[in-house]
């Protein structure tokens, strides 16, 4: 998996790669040559006492070691290109397929683990390409390299790497399958504990009204613990590999030493070779030491890549037609047909054999009790789902076959959780319609009932509005969107329970100044109030997802007792007479 999404997403830097490779290669090359150079200096110049020799051979070293400085930061300096861009792209691959999610989708990765895998897991693969272009390319060079080299010096000496070269290999085996699990399950315990964080961050009123915060505490405390054992058991296995590494390391050195020390008194070997195949055998050994650190990072890189691709495999509920149709003209009109809708894995439909219009120039209501279906009916129409069976025509044509942002550029959206993006009040009034005058923002504000409000805010149109509209009220919230839709000036207004958190007064304004404002448009509006639908063109009752009434306000008291019962329960029998 690791290897795909590097090949897929490394095309672009094939030039810097191969210019990173070449580079390594030089700089492991020269490095190579070094102790050999060592050697003749010894033996050549220090034996004989040749000092110009000695300061010969010794320019020659220092030369190649300014070079392999040289090389040394250009590597590094694009291999961190290469390793930057090809994140910056992953990241931007990945947001770019999670703005094309449904709700279905959605819902399947949830919030907190597609953050994670945007953010930590790419990190993860960015810091393993980053290794990898560098220590990757110079250890098996400098191992094998350092083995040929080695052996050219003595070859008597050589049953000592067919004993710690392996030992070295084993160690990098026994990493790969004690970690590589361990990792794959800590990212799992890392998306535990985002979720349980953003849980208790956004719902922390909830869990002090309800005096929870001792065992929120111990749920997160729960989740932590899951997350540090994991980790401490992973560090543990590498707080074993250094050590076993330097041992390998030290005791073949020892080795070198003790039996190449019998073969310089022996005279069968210059002290200069011996000298040279120390340092060989410590760049061998330094170089299986690279590769158990490139180990390190792999195993999570392999399951942060294995979490990203879930990401990019999946193929959207909702995408564009390969033959879109567009419709005669923009008319607003909505029609239901046979509309039958079920979530993924439910045994019941949530709507059933749904059929009905609304018309350009009227107000639509949808009411009914909790669960009936109104939301999921209204995210039917810019197609947040597809229908499992029937159709739901916009502008005459069916919404599965319309290009989708053309679908949504005539729809104006108020949803039921009025969220407020990061910026200004202007900005975020400016989201469906970037070139409004400040005229027409104005006025928005007005028919929405929130002009009073933002002329007392520091800034009017420039105010600052927090992540989500926290730093205004609900109300002011709700206001708001609902001028952020007028602002738009579409064909097709939905309106879910969006005047819920309005007082009746200005509920019964803001209704009222729609309705002037809306003209011929088609307006739909989702409600839970009576008073906000009463005066509406026509009211649909729902009631366990099938429509049991349809009709005006006065038409439904007589012939639909389920929309009656509703009237009665909230404005009482006088209502009702």
């Amino acid at each position: 998996m690791l290897i795909a999404l590097l090949r897929r997403f490394l095309r672009p830097y094939v030039r810097a790669v191969t210019l990173v490779v070449v580079v390594l290669v030089v700089q492991s090359a020269a490095n190579l040559y070094l102790p050999t150079l060592n050697a003749d200096i010894i033996n050549n110049g220090v034996v004989k006492g040749d000092l110009h020799y000695i300061w010969t051979v010794g320019s020659v070293m220092l030369a190649i070691t300014l070079v392999v400085g040289v090389l040394s930061v250009v590597g590094v300096y694009w291999a961190s290109r290469v390793a930057m861009g090809a994140g910056a792209d992953i990241r931007a691959a990945v947001f770019q397929r999670v703005q094309m999610f449904s709700t279905r989708e959605m819902n399947r990765f949830g919030t907190p683990s597609l953050v994670t895998r945007n953010t930590n897991d790419i990190q993860q693969i960015q810091l393993f390409v980053q290794v990898a272009l560098t220590l990757m390319v110079i250890a098996p060079i400098m191992c094998f390299g350092g083995i040929v080299m080695a052996l050219r010096e003595s070859a008597a000496l050589s049953p000592l790497l067919v004993v710690s070269v392996p030992l070295m290999g084993a160690v990098v085996v026994v990493v790969l399958v004690a970690v590589v699990p361990r990792f794959r399950l800590m990212q799992v315990r890392l998306d535990r504990i985002n979720q349980v964080l953003r849980e208790q961050i956004m719902g922390v009123r909830v869990i002090r009204a309800f005096v929870r915060v001792r065992s929120e505490a111990a749920r997160f405390d729960e989740a932590n613990a899951d997350l540090t054992a994991t980790a401490l058991r992973v560090n543990q296995i590498f707080a074993a590999v250094f050590p076993a590494v330097m041992v390998i390391l030290n005791l073949s050195s020892v080795a070198v030493i003790w039996f190449g020390g019998h073969l310089v008194l022996d005279g069968s070997m210059p002290i200069g070779n011996l000298t040279a195949f120390l340092t060989y055998i410590a760049q061998i050994l330094i170089a299986v030491m690279m590769a158990v650190m490139t180990v390190i990072l792999l195993p999570r890189a392999v399951a942060s890549s294995e979490r990203v691709q879930q990401v990019l495999d999946i193929q959207p509920s909702v995408e564009d037609p390969l033959q879109p149709a567009r419709p005669d003209a923009v008319t607003g009109v909505v029609r239901f047909e046979g509309v039958t809708f079920a979530y993924p894995g439910s045994d019941e439909p949530v709507l059933h054999a749904l059929t009905f219009s609304f018309r350009p120039g009227e107000t639509s209501a949808v009411i009914g009790g909790t669960g009936s279906g109104k939301t999921t009916l209204l995210d039917l129409i810019p197609r947040f789902f597809d229908p499992t069976g029937g159709r739901v025509l916009v502008n005459g044509v069916d919404v599965r076959e319309q290009e989708l942002e053309e679908l949504w550029s005539e729809i104006g959206v108020v949803p039921q959780a009025s969220y407020l993006f990061t910026g200004t009040v202007a900005s975020n009034l400016r989201l469906g319609r970037p070139e409004a005058t400040e005229a027409e923002l104005w006025h928005a504000l007005e028919v929405a009932q929130a002009r009073d409000f933002v002329e007392a805010m520091p800034g009017q149109l420039g105010a600052a509005i927090d992540q989500g509209g926290t730093n205004v009220s609900g109300g002011q919230r709700q206001r708001l969107a609902i001028a952020r839709a007028l602002v738009r000036r579409p064909r097709l207004y939905l309106f879910d329970d969006c005047f819920s958190a309005l007082d009746a007064s200005t509920d019964a304004r803001v209704r009222a100044a729609i309705r002037r404002e809306t003209g011929d448009a088609t307006v739909v509006i989702v409600a839970q109030r009576v008073s906000t639908i009463m005066q509406a063109d026509q009211i649909v009752v729902l009631d366990d997802g099938r429509v049991v009434g349809s009709g005006r306000h006065r038409e439904l008291m007589t012939t639909c007792v389920p929309y009656r019962e509703i009237v009665v329960s909230q404005l009482g029998e006088e209502a009702a007479e």
